[in-house]
């Protein structure tokens, strides 16, 4: 491996912006504003997202995921996004409490295109906005209200290359339970965790047991 002291690193962004072609006019006609009819429609449909957000010098990248919108479309200036329940380490609800910028990729499973939202978050506890989300008797305990600054598409390319819609998902790769075992120096029976979370999950899909 190369010692990556000696790379030689792009240091302005005079440097990177001589690196690449200038934006064509549609990469930079599509930014929009606001949530528009069509993208309302197409963030509507989406069930998946990936929340970024950042807060004292961390970035911090989450998968959202609901068996409807992932989001609400509340009006052309906001979304919302209901917390439900996942590790509980609540970094990107930290991040959101104590700054604020966000950003959401959201995908539609078998679209080539993937649509980017630029905010600012707030969260809330309200009753009436929490129990608006329920799910089989459970209701997320916070929900993320986002000011939209800007939307827009992005094209199929990066889908493309990897071919994400065409594979079957059979690859045999490390489980949460083998991840944890290597944590643990091997101190750490990976194989009954994977069975235990595999029951565990239906009960706790939308919230505590």
């Amino acid at each position: 491996m190369q010692d990556l002291t000696q790379i030689d690193y792009i240091q302005s962004v005079d440097e990177l912006t001589e690196l690449y072609n200038a934006p064509s006019a549609a990469a930079m006609d599509k930014v929009a504003r606001e949530i528009t009819p069509l993208y309302r429609d197409w963030i509507s449909a989406s069930r998946f997202c990936i929340l970024a957000t950042h807060a004292q010098g961390r970035v911090d990248i989450s998968p959202r995921g609901d068996n409807g919108p992932v989001v609400e479309v509340l009006d052309p200036h906001h979304l919302a996004l209901p917390d439900w329940r996942g590790n509980n380490r609540l970094d990107s609800l930290r991040n959101i409490l104590l700054d604020g910028p966000l950003s959401i990729v959201f995908l539609n499973a078998g679209v080539q295109d993937v649509v980017r939202v630029i905010g600012h978050g707030r969260i809330t506890r309200d009753k009436n906005i929490c129990h608006r989300y329920a799910q089989n008797g459970h209701h997320p305990k916070s929900v993320v209200i986002i000011r939209v600054q800007q939307v827009y598409v992005h094209c199929a390319k990066s889908i493309v290359r990897a071919g994400l819609w065409a594979r079957d998902g059979t690859l045999d790769l490390p489980s949460i339970g083998d991840f944890l075992s290597e944590a643990k120096g091997g101190a750490f029976d990976g194989t009954e965790f994977d069975q235990a979370l595999q029951r565990r999950i239906p009960s706790t899909l939308w919230g505590d047991e």
